[in-house]
């Protein structure tokens, strides 16, 4: 039963996610021309907008990359007697500014795309806000 929940939650999750939340958290869209987009009809520029939330949803999950911090030599004493040993210090990394970066990108063409699909009076923009409103 709880796994049938947990999925439920899941994809509840994901619908509120496409739903069309513009929330950004701290990272400002970086601007896009709407004109970019404004040769695309209504079809194409919702399935663009889908195919950008899908980036976005990606980038969002993309783990931190791993950082070296320390090298150590030396010798231990064990069972099978004395042997030398070097350790590695591997951690995650905290630089985020990459995926911070992208996620700017993709946020101000998801903006773009919702512009140039209002233009154009398309459905699925209805009720779908953009960074500041």
């Amino acid at each position: 039963m709880k796994a049938f929940t947990a999925a439920t939650l899941l994809a509840a999750t994901g619908l509120l996610g496409l739903a069309g939340c513009a929330s950004t958290g701290n990272i400002t869209p970086q601007y896009v021309p709407p004109s970019n987009y404004q040769g695309y009809d209504c079809q194409t520029l919702s399935q663009e907008y889908n195919r950008v939330n899908r980036y976005v949803d990606a980038t969002r999950n993309e783990q931190s990359t791993l950082s070296a911090s320390g090298v150590g030599i030396g010798v231990s004493a064990g069972r099978w007697g004395v042997s030398p040993n070097i350790s590695f210090g591997v951690g995650k990394s905290n630089n985020t500014k990459a995926r911070d970066a992208k996620l700017s990108r993709l946020y101000g063409e998801r903006d773009a795309i919702i512009q140039a699909a209002r233009v154009q009076r398309c459905p699925f923009v209805n009720g779908i806000k953009i960074y500041g409103e």
